[in-house]
């Protein structure tokens, strides 16, 4: 009788209990659902611009309207548009990413076949790492309105990214066909650079930039990276000169600043590079600046610096791919990018694991294989990173770094007269890329 009773009394704690936790998880959840994301305020001289001004109002403008009248999908939709750019503007993609994808599934949920939508709901998906997810949700897209230049130009990086380069030149193409403006250009630019073709790449991202607006982030951002095609090329005043030129369009611009701290870098005038790489870092949330600050000091032998700075990034990078467990606005992946920060702290072991992460998801995509492949050379297992180096090599790129790593692996497989062909290559032109990869290189160039 008395054991009867405590059984009734622990069914009816366990009933409590139960009902407490599902209480909570709806709670919680419903909290999820009805938050809104504010916009944040920019740091440094972003906030001080015309153009934040601009930003902001429209930002307050277009939340309360939600707030009003949560079935305004014109204005929800406007609001996702300005947090995938302001994404761009602050590098902060964790935060705008979650609050973009809430607010684009809103919208879904009440029209599943949003056209804009769905196209921003790729984008995100992009932004985040989710490279299949992304390109899928596209393809959703332009069944509904196949004459969109913004869809195809998503394809394109969609079938980039998975490694599928002949269906994305066929985007590429059809995308210019229906709109050629700096953003068709500017995917011109990075096919043609994927292929190995320096000179067309350099002559499509002058086209990209002249096609924008100047001062506006997109246009800084081609014109930044006609600024790597020429450090790549080994032309490094011009590289210079577009650096200067988006600073000036674009005051405090990071990623020029970033730029200008390479060819530092480059130059051995390392403390104008860490104060550079230091001034970039405040201005954009960004984990690369941190990893080129953190190589640098390894260069320098700081290397307590160096390691300091990189267990930073990969808890940073590991924390935002963890939220992802608990909200499925966030999930960002990040393996590649751990990858390399385990390899700066000679963690191995770590670096294979996320290196094998990335590549299941992703076997056909050159960088990925580069990644592998540069992991198990770095872990003396050269027979297993030549396969992967091989893949990488396929559209016959001429990146520097890929050349140098692609030339190290080779040598050490046993093929003397491959390594020296690639190093030649990587090397010819004195390219901006990573001293201590360059100056690895060169060595082993001068020694066949």
């Amino acid at each position: 009788m008395k054991k009867s009773r405590v059984y009734l009394l622990l069914i009816g704690i366990f009933i409590i209990m139960a009902s407490f936790i599902v209480l909570k998880y709806n709670t919680d959840k419903k909290k999820k659902t009805d938050s809104y994301y504010v916009l944040l305020d920019r740091k440094g001289a972003a906030s001080q611009t015309e153009e934040w001004k601009i930003i902001s109002k429209r930002g307050f403008e277009l939340l309360k309207a939600i707030r009003i009248n949560p079935e305004d999908i014109k204005s929800t939709l406007a609001l996702v548009s300005l947090y995938i750019q302001e994404a761009r503007v602050t590098g902060n993609y964790l935060y705008y990413d979650k609050a973009a994808m809430k607010y684009v599934n809103d919208v879904l949920k009440k029209d599943p076949a949003n056209f804009e939508a769905l196209t921003f709901k790729s984008v995100i998906y992009l932004s985040q790492h989710h490279f299949a997810d992304g390109f899928a949700t596209a393809e959703k897209a332009k069944a509904i309105n196949p004459y969109n230049a913004f869809v195809y130009g998503i394809l394109v990086d969609g079938s980039v990214e998975m490694g599928n380069y002949d269906s994305a030149v066929v985007y590429a193409d059809k995308m210019v066909s229906v709109r050629p403006d700096i953003r068709s250009y500017a995917r011109i630019s990075y096919l043609r650079e994927i292929y190995g073709d320096y000179p067309g790449a350099i002559t499509a991202m002058k086209m990209a930039v002249e096609a924008g607006l100047p001062g506006d982030e997109t246009t800084e951002w081609s014109r930044v990276h006609l600024g790597k095609l020429y450090e790549y090329s080994g032309d490094t005043l011009t590289a210079i000169m577009q650096y200067s030129i988006a600073l000036n369009e674009r005051p405090g611009y990071a990623y020029a600043v970033a730029g200008l701290a390479r060819i530092a870098s480059a130059e051995k005038n390392y403390t104008k590079a860490i104060a550079l790489y230091q001034q970039a870092d405040l201005l954009v949330m960004d984990n690369s600046f941190k990893e080129e600050l953190a190589d640098i000091y390894y260069l320098t032998g700081e290397n307590d610096k160096g390691d300091k700075i990189v267990k930073e990034v990969i808890a940073s990078l590991s924390e935002g791919a963890a939220s992802a467990n608990t909200d499925e606005n966030v999930g960002h992946y990040a393996d590649q990018e751990l990858a390399y920060a385990y390899l700066k702290i000679k963690n191995y072991d770590k670096a294979l694991y996320h290196a094998l992460q990335e590549y299941n998801r992703r076997p056909d995509n050159i960088d990925v294989n580069e990644t592998l492949a540069w992991v198990y050379y770095n872990k003396g297992d050269y027979k297993k990173a030549l396969p992967y180096i091989k893949v990488s090599l396929k559209t016959g790129s001429k990146n520097p770094r890929l050349l140098c790593h692609a030339g190290l692996i080779y040598n050490m497989a046993g093929d003397k007269i491959m390594a020296k062909s690639l190093l030649e290559e990587a090397l010819k032109n004195n390219p901006g890329i990573s001293e201590m990869l360059k100056s690895d290189a060169e060595k082993v160039l001068n020694s066949l």
